[in-house]
C-alpha cells in the first residue's frame, strides 16, 4: 500500500488550495480515505473522511462548510478541496486509508500566511 500526496503550497489567508493523495497497492474504490492534519506542537486530528462506494463524507467541525473531500477511483485519487483558508489551517496534511491496519502519506505541508 502506497499513498503519495502532493500540492505543498502557500496561500493567503482567504485562498484556495487542493492537494491531491494517489493510492496504490489496493482496490482504492473498496476502501474509505481520510484526510489528518498535525500542527505543530498539537496531535494529529481527522479533517475530512469519504467512504468507499456511497462517497459519505464527514468533516471536522472546524472546517465544515469549507472543505470538501472528493474522490476519483478511476485516477485512485482523493483531493482535499480547502477553501477561505484560515492561519490556523496550517498543518501538515496527511492522507490515510486503513487496510488491515493505519497506512499513511508521507505529508504535505499547508501554509496559510499573508
Amino acid at each position: 500500500v502506497q499513498l503519495v500526496e502532493s500540492g505543498v503550497g502557500l496561500v493567503q489567508p482567504g485562498g484556495p488550495l487542493r492537494p491531491s493523495c494517489v493510492a496504490s497497492g489496493f482496490t482504492f474504490s473498496s476502501y474509505a480515505m481520510s484526510w489528518y492534519r498535525q500542527a505543530p506542537g498539537k496531535e494529529r486530528e481527522l479533517v475530512a473522511r469519504i467512504s468507499s462506494f456511497c462517497g459519505v463524507t464527514n468533516y471536522a467541525d472546524a472546517v465544515k462548510g469549507r472543505f470538501t473531500i472528493p474522490r476519483d477511483n478511476a485516477k485512485n485519487t482523493v483531493y482535499l478541496q480547502m477553501n477561505s483558508l484560515k492561519p490556523e489551517d496550517t498543518a501538515l496534511y496527511y492522507c490515510n486509508t486503513i487496510f488491515g491496519t493505519h497506512y499513511w502519506g508521507q505529508g504535505t505541508q499547508v501554509t496559510v500566511s499573508s
